[in-house]
């Protein structure tokens, strides 16, 4: 759209479409096309109507549009990754998660003679927790040994047939050997891991399959009536 400039006298009016002008003769009116500036390429016109007593006319003169900012705004999406729990970090490879009966089974079997420390612990146990992080830098300190993680919650069947009732605890197996021992442990009785691991980590070579839990069919077993067990605080 083009803005009218009109020029009449006796009053002075301004909008940002309309300019009024008055001026004290129309002797004006022929001297205003040398005052305005030439016409630039690649600007929009505007249309100049000047009137005057006794006279009209109509130029072009060149306007220049003010220039407008486009207002925008920036959406910064921020994907926060949560941290993992404290029972669901592992020291390496040598420490695996057990989620099922078979999944332990599994994992006995295909141990072959390696010494194998089954940990049976509760994601709401304060001991267990105070526990792990010990727990794992044995792990890493003992590459050759398998440590496995299971959850009591997940695997109540299981835990209670192998007669879990105190958490932390612990079974140590090794090969043809199947179960060596089991025991409670807390962070202030840490060292009997270790004394255990330090007799039954010893260069051995064992006759026959990889025994496990020996004759005892885990699936085969009805579970016992629901009971939490308790929490090992010393």
């Amino acid at each position: 759209m083009a803005d009218l400039i009109k020029l009449c006298c006796n009053s002075v009016r301004f909008s940002s479409s309309l300019l009024t002008c008055s001026f004290p003769s129309s002797s004006f009116n022929s001297s205003i096309k040398g005052a305005l500036p030439p016409p630039t390429n690649g600007l929009h016109r505007k249309v100049l109507s000047v009137s005057s007593v006794g006279s009209h006319f109509v130029s072009s003169i060149p306007f220049t549009p003010s220039n407008k900012f486009t207002s925008f705004k920036m959406h910064a999406t921020v994907t926060e990754t949560e941290a993992p729990k404290w029972w669901e970090r592992n020291a390496g490879p040598n420490m695996i998660d057990i989620h099922s009966t078979q999944e332990f089974l599994t994992a006995l079997s295909e141990a072959g003679e390696k010494l194998v420390i089954v940990e049976f612990y509760g994601t709401w146990c304060a001991s267990c927790r105070a526990l792990f992080p010990k727990l794992c830098k044995t792990a890493q300190e003992h590459k050759d040994i398998l440590f496995l993680k299971v959850n009591f919650d997940e695997n109540k069947p299981m835990c209670k047939s192998l007669n879990v009732k105190v958490l932390p605890y612990f079974h140590f197996y090794r090969g043809a050997d199947g179960q060596l021992e089991s025991f409670s442990c807390s962070l202030a009785k840490f060292q009997k891991i270790k004394d255990a691991i330090q007799l039954h980590n010893t260069a051995r070579c064992s006759i026959g399959p990889p025994k496990g839990i020996g004759d005892l069919n885990l699936e085969s077993l009805s579970p016992p009536k629901e009971k939490q067990p308790e929490s090992s605080g010393t």
